[in-house]
């Protein structure tokens, strides 16, 4: 087996993605329930605009207009929407969709040959082009509120557990309700379209540095809040149905656990010591660069080769 990125046939990619889009389908919808009907439309931006920017693409290079139909832009568009805050400006949202698809995927050569996560590529963008937009974090009913990081950063209370894990807190879209996200990610490992190595490795890494580590400005180890770690921001949504891509992700059973330890160390260090209270994205973004390599390292060895 080749190392990333690499390729599947067309009737699996279809199959694969639809399958993602309905393991998602519960925790957009309870988004629109949580924050109101304008989160229906960054949705409905975000999916369109990333199949029109792929449509777009695909007459310009003079390929057959089809390949939409495999569903991965699609996907790229609504996981771009589930990753901004639910009072996004809908402009900003289109703009990151075609960045995800031009400068994500079609860049290198489309689907099976991006080397990054085509939607973290798009939010990476937004984050550094419009800061001020994608940390305007509101709760229900679009009041302005911290996310439960951000709090826990400034020392201020942090909602109860089980807000955290039903959905009852502030956040991007797609972060909100655990409970849904873990559901979908069950889902998709029961159908075998993602291994449960990467998330498993992902979250157990996070849940243990961020408990035995002192977050900057605190003393002591063993005293920090894992389950409060694991519970907030973008983790599970990052680590079920961003992490495990195909196309991005290592292909041996060895690199998939080396893939979710590095990208947990990387959000443990970036949560607990950074400039920014979340680190999912770029620790993914930085794991998908290392693929190729992690995949060159833990694949056996052929036999009869030196």
């Amino acid at each position: 087996m080749s190392s990333s990125p690499h390729l599947h046939s067309g009737d699996t990619v279809r199959q694969a993605m639809l399958l993602v889009l309905l393991a998602l389908a519960p925790a957009a919808l309870f988004a629109v329930y949580h924050f109101g009907w304008y989160v229906l439309a960054i949705l409905l931006t975000g999916t369109i605009s990333a199949v029109l920017a792929e449509t777009a693409l695909l007459r310009f290079m003079k390929k057959p207009l089809t390949i939409v139909l495999d569903g991965s832009a699609a996907l790229t568009g609504l996981l771009l929407a589930l990753n901004v805050p639910a009072g996004a400006p809908l402009w900003m949202v289109a703009i990151g969709a075609f960045m995800a698809i031009i400068i994500g995927k079609h860049v290198f050569g489309g689907l099976g040959y991006n080397p990054f996560n085509p939607a973290l590529v798009g939010r990476a963008i937004l984050v550094s082009s419009w800061p001020a937009h994608m940390m305007a974090w509101v709760g229900p009913g679009l009041i302005s509120s911290a996310t439960p990081l951000a709090m826990q950063r400034a020392g201020e209370a942090v909602p109860p557990y089980l807000d955290l894990f039903f959905g009852l807190k502030a956040g991007s879209l797609g972060e909100v309700s655990v409970f849904l996200l873990l559901l979908g990610g069950i889902f998709l490992i029961c159908k075998r379209v993602i291994d449960w190595k990467i998330p498993a490795a992902y979250l157990a890494t996070v849940a243990l540095m961020t408990w035995v580590l002192p977050a900057r400005g605190q003393i002591g180890f063993f005293a920090g809040d894992p389950l409060m770690h694991v519970l907030s921001g973008g983790l599970v949504l990052g680590a079920f149905f961003m992490a495990t891509d195909w196309v991005t992700s290592p292909v041996t059973k060895l690199g998939r656990v080396v893939m979710g330890l590095g990208a947990g160390i990387i959000t443990a260090v970036i949560r607990l010591y950074g400039g920014l209270p979340e680190g999912v994205t770029f620790a993914i973004l930085i794991m998908n660069g290392l693929t190729p390599l992690i995949d060159r390292y833990t694949m056996g060895r052929r036999f009869g080769v030196r």
